[in-house]
């Protein structure tokens, strides 16, 4: 395979506390690195693997061969770069610090309260009082196995829900694939469209967003729900996603969408196996590589019981912490939760680790 064809692929590592010499500042967030995980890729194949630490990453990259050391250094700008706040109406939520988005589902099946949590409105006031910085707002499950909810009703749904918040001054995001709940969402004060399928389910979802200017998370996924979970396959289950989630990015911005305003997450879940999942969350600082700002959603989800003695979706709160933590130690700047309390509280733990090391500096 001619070079022309290969890839380069940034992994950092070697994740220090405080800016020490020779580290590197992730993303502008709190976290520093000191290596990377120099990775070339001919067609689906990985042929180099190295362990680079950054103060030796400019003469690895002279190493390459030009087309790849371009890449190389395009990327480590992109590692780097502070991501741009989104504004949501008037609520700017910004990407210094690890934030927490709280999940509001409006439905009678979702897979992990089926829509039986009590009023909804009240709901999104505890999460936000407990922290959330943003509501999640969804009136379609998209749990493995889902149906298909038809447009009216999942407006019926979700409208008057994103209005009342809106009324109360919540940031608020909705969990939809179809262009016209999304333009309903907006007209109702909804200020992000977090998209499972990244625009690729309802080829008008594209050109509303880009119209509106609003910001939006472009989630990758494997197959529809009704059936992504039968015999998901991928020849490297990271750079796949990766690559993935590069060309919905691209499509984007060809359309319109200014790439200050998307966010991506890997979907974690959504088309995967356990040693997927696992695979994406060991790797998911690679993401950054993107220039975008990360959506990590594990909350309850079942990797937790497959590693845990398969424990039910109403005992997965230790499981669903431990994870939001081990991302936003990789740089994960939201994530996306059912248990806002606890997440938000371990947040704040970790970021005043983090302040307390800074001060000391």
């Amino acid at each position: 395979m001619s070079v022309a064809e290969s890839r380069v692929y940034l992994r950092p590592t070697g994740f220090v506390d405080v800016p020490a010499s020779g580290a590197l500042r992730l993303a502008g967030g709190l976290t520093w690195f000191s290596a990377v995980e120099l990775i070339v890729v001919e067609g689906s194949r990985r042929v180099r693997q190295t362990l680079v630490p950054v103060t030796a990453l400019s003469d690895a990259a002279d190493g390459l061969p030009p087309a790849l050391a371009d890449q190389a250094k395009a990327t480590l700008a992109r590692l780097t770069a502070p991501r741009t706040p989104f504004m949501l109406g008037t609520t700017e939520l910004a990407f210094d610090r690890p934030e927490v988005m709280g999940i509001l589902n409006v439905t009678p099946d979702s897979f992990s309260d089926g829509g039986s949590g009590g009023d909804p409105l009240a709901r999104a006031d505890a999460m936000r009082a407990a922290g959330a910085a943003l509501i999640d707002v969804g009136g379609e499950s998209t749990r493995p196995g889902a149906q298909l909810v038809p447009v009216e009703e999942e407006i019926a749904r979700v409208a008057p829900v994103v209005a009342q918040l809106h009324r109360a001054g919540a940031a608020i995001s909705v969990d939809t694939r179809k262009a016209d709940v999304m333009a309903a969402a907006l007209d109702a004060g909804a200020g992000l469209i977090n998209d499972v399928s990244a625009m690729t389910w309802d080829h008008g979802a594209m050109a509303l967003v880009a119209a509106r200017g609003c910001p939006v998370v472009l989630m990758h996924h494997q197959g529809a729900p009704e059936t992504m979970q039968q015999d998901p396959r991928y020849d490297d289950v990271l750079i796949d996603v990766y690559d993935w989630l590069a060309a919905r990015i691209d499509a984007a911005v060809a359309a319109g969408i200014d790439r200050s305003r998307i966010m991506i997450d890997p979907g974690i879940g959504f088309g995967k196996t356990l040693s997927h999942n696992l695979a994406l969350l060991n790797g998911l600082s690679l993401f950054h590589g993107l220039g975008c700002p990360i959506l990590l959603g594990v909350s309850r989800k079942r990797s937790i019981a497959a590693l845990s003695g398969g424990a039910p979706v109403d005992q997965r709160l230790g499981g669903s912490v431990a994870l939001a933590v081990f991302g936003i130690a990789q740089g994960v700047q939201l994530l996306r939760v059912h248990d806002v309390f606890e997440t938000v509280q371990a947040v704040r733990v970790w970021c005043g680790l983090r302040d307390e090391a800074l001060a000391t500096v």
